[in-house]
């Protein structure tokens, strides 16, 4: 059995958490569920899979939360999760080994998010840190907490072989409750005389689920402004995000000069075939053909991406679009065959 122990806060969890614990039962790690005020089978679910399951007042700040649930456990190495989250692939044999030589550092577990485009289900993947030394490692922030060293830096990472699926469903009304909620929460942590760029990236989400798109791209922009490390995952969506409310805003203009601004600074974006994608749409929006393709085209050859189909069939579809748009049907139909059984384009050949 790992060193690990699996920490988990949990709230009216019961949709969840009952097929979130009995995916983890066959890996032996110790779980530890700290229960912030359930009125459901929460704490009754969770006591099946661990008799390490505690009570914590909810005080508005999920740090506190998390970081009395890290005190719980018996090991030092801890391995924070959501209750929405399901295990889906683990290789223990190479966790224990990363282990040995990252003692300062954080584990980069892979989650899965499912999500609606062109009006079809997908998949964005991102890396995000989670498992962590608690001799060296903590969480600070009251609302989108983030695993930071001891003394408040951003610690080092590693890659793990440990992914997850997030379900994470809400209906629209909950969306936008906890939208509300975790605004408030993060207008109390925004401090505009000690900017901090992780803080408006979330004011920027947040605002993207209450669909304000303007003031979404305002926060954007400010935490852009900050230079932060692009090689931070949050970085590369914030900006490819605010490419994306820009190009909603009809701002092609604007997006297209901060978008090559973007690829011309930083090499990162020029070799992540979801900003790539975004270059594509953007000149998609402005009928700049040629140019969409080009970039359209760049995209299926990265290997680097989030959004699942945007270096294949997605790419496919849009210079499939293109052609037929201009009047090139052969074209048009060759692309949306390379599409596979991609719907809209089985669609399209169809109507063709």
């Amino acid at each position: 059995m790992l060193p690990i122990t699996v920490c988990m806060i949990a709230k009216n969890e019961d949709n969840h958490i009952e097929e979130c614990l009995k995916r983890l039962r066959p890996c032996k790690f110790e779980i530890v569920v700290v229960d912030t005020g359930s009125v459901d089978r929460t704490v009754e679910t969770a006591r099946k899979y661990t008799d390490k399951v505690f009570h914590f007042d909810w005080c508005s700040d999920f740090s506190a939360a998390r970081n009395y649930s890290i005190s719980q456990a018996s090991n030092d190495w801890v391995l924070s999760i959501d209750c929405d989250e399901y295990l889906e692939n683990i290789n223990l044999a190479d966790i224990a080994y990363t282990l040995q030589d990252n003692q300062t550092c954080v584990g980069m577990i892979v989650r899965n998010n499912p999500y609606i485009i062109q009006g079809v289900r997908s998949i964005m993947s991102e890396r995000i840190g989670r498992l962590f030394n608690r001799r060296y490692c903590h969480y600070e922030g009251t609302i989108h907490e983030r695993v930071t060293t001891l003394d408040g830096k951003e610690p080092d990472s590693f890659s793990i072989p440990l992914t997850f699926y997030h379900e994470g469903y809400v209906s629209e009304s909950d969306k936008r409750m906890r939208a509300t909620r975790n605004l408030e929460m993060l207008l109390r942590d925004f401090n505009p005389e000690d900017p901090n760029p992780y803080i408006y990236f979330q004011l920027g989400q947040n605002y993207v689920s209450l669909n304000d798109l303007e003031k979404a791209a305002h926060y954007y922009k400010l935490g852009l402004a900050l230079n932060s490390d692009p090689h931070y995952a949050f970085v590369q969506t914030m900006m490819e995000t605010y490419g994306y409310c820009l190009i909603e805003l009809a701002q092609y203009d604007l997006a297209l000069k901060i978008a090559l601004k973007a690829k011309e600074k930083y090499d990162i974006f020029a070799n992540h075939a979801d900003f790539v994608y975004l270059l594509g749409m953007i000149y998609m929006k402005k009928n700049m053909w040629d140019k969409a393709i080009e970039e359209f085209t760049k995209a299926t050859t990265l290997s680097t991406y989030s959004r699942k189909g945007v270096n294949s069939y997605h790419a496919y579809y849009n210079i499939a679009s293109i052609y037929e748009k201009t009047g090139d049907i052969d074209m048009a139909k060759a692309y949306y065959k390379k599409c596979g059984d991609y719907n809209n384009a089985v669609i399209r050949l169809g109507e063709l």
